[in-house]
């Protein structure tokens, strides 16, 4: 067996001076520990709130283009980017295929690690041949400990097909791309434990990229999710609820309402402020590009 590159000195790697004697304390003591511990990750990602913010300004007009965002990574890393990439759809009413999610071995491996495919840095070009990966499109290459060859690899691949590239990760290292985005989370609690507060900052992360995107895309209003999915009971109260509040009316309005727009929050809300037809509301929609703001504001 050749001996691997020595990476104790990569920051998630190092020894965390406080938990030398983790397996001695008490219950309650783990717990305040690692609890306490996680501070670290928010305060990571706000010291890299600017290079988030510069990321997603720059993401914004892509996507209005009919680019797509891709996440890519393996293991926590990995199943984080699929993670947040599943839950767009239901939240913002984007298409599946918006924001992507790869992780190295496939599907399977959200229930079963493949650590082995991480070593191959051109393992993830059937995946970008599959989803036809190009100009137009914008990647973020997920790897905590920033030295995964399948991640590193994609991101070259990414670039050579002229894909917007962007790098997230909880080390120093930093390779060729367009964006990085580095959160120093510092030693794990458990030596090398990625999955701690590496994988709490990176999901944060996610969160606030995904989320400030549809924002701006028009998805959002105030604080409403207006292009909720009511494809359950408790979403259908949610849209029901977000009519209610913004048109000002009682329950059974709202459900009315959404009846007569296809279960559509944003059509609902038009057809009422401007006592029009559900076809007229989705055309006023449609020139303001699913902006309910930006369609409220247009002369009727």
């Amino acid at each position: 067996m050749a001996t691997p590159t020595d990476r104790g000195h990569i920051a998630t790697e190092q020894s965390h001076e406080k938990t030398c004697h983790f397996d001695a304390l008490s219950t309650l003591q783990c717990v305040d520990l690692l609890a306490n511990d996680h501070e670290q990750a928010i305060k990571a990602v706000q010291n890299a709130s600017q290079s988030i913010a510069s990321f997603i300004e720059a993401l914004v007009p892509r996507i209005e283009d009919g680019g797509r965002l891709i996440y890519f990574g393996c293991g926590t890393s990995g199943r984080l980017g699929v993670l947040d990439a599943s839950e767009c759809p239901p939240t913002f009413r984007s298409e599946p295929e918006l924001v992507v999610g790869l992780i190295a071995g496939g599907d399977k491996s959200l229930r079963t690690s493949s650590e082995a495919k991480e070593d191959d840095p051109n393992g993830i070009l059937p995946d970008f041949n599959r989803i036809a990966l190009s100009s137009k499109d914008t990647v973020i290459g997920i790897a905590a400990g920033g030295t995964t060859p399948w991640v590193l690899g994609g991101l070259k691949l990414a670039k050579q097909r002229g894909s917007r590239t962007c790098f997230l990760t909880c080390s120093e290292i930093a390779p060729k791309v367009d964006h990085l985005i580095s959160l120093q989370t510092g030693a794990e609690p458990l030596t090398g434990s990625t999955r701690l507060k590496a994988g709490t900052a990176t999901k944060l992360t996610l969160n606030i990229i995904t989320t400030t995107l549809f924002t701006k895309l028009g998805n959002v209003y105030g604080n409403l999710m207006v292009d909720v999915k009511a494809s359950n009971e408790k979403l259908l109260d949610r849209a029901i609820r977000i009519v209610s509040s913004v048109c000002d009316v009682d329950r059974e309005t709202s459900t009315t309402l959404l009846a007569k727009s296809g279960g559509e929050v944003k059509v609902s809300i038009v057809m009422h402020k401007n006592q029009t037809s559900a076809e007229s509301a989705k055309q006023k929609l449609a020139a303001a590009r699913g902006n309910l703001r930006k369609a409220l504001q247009a002369k009727v």
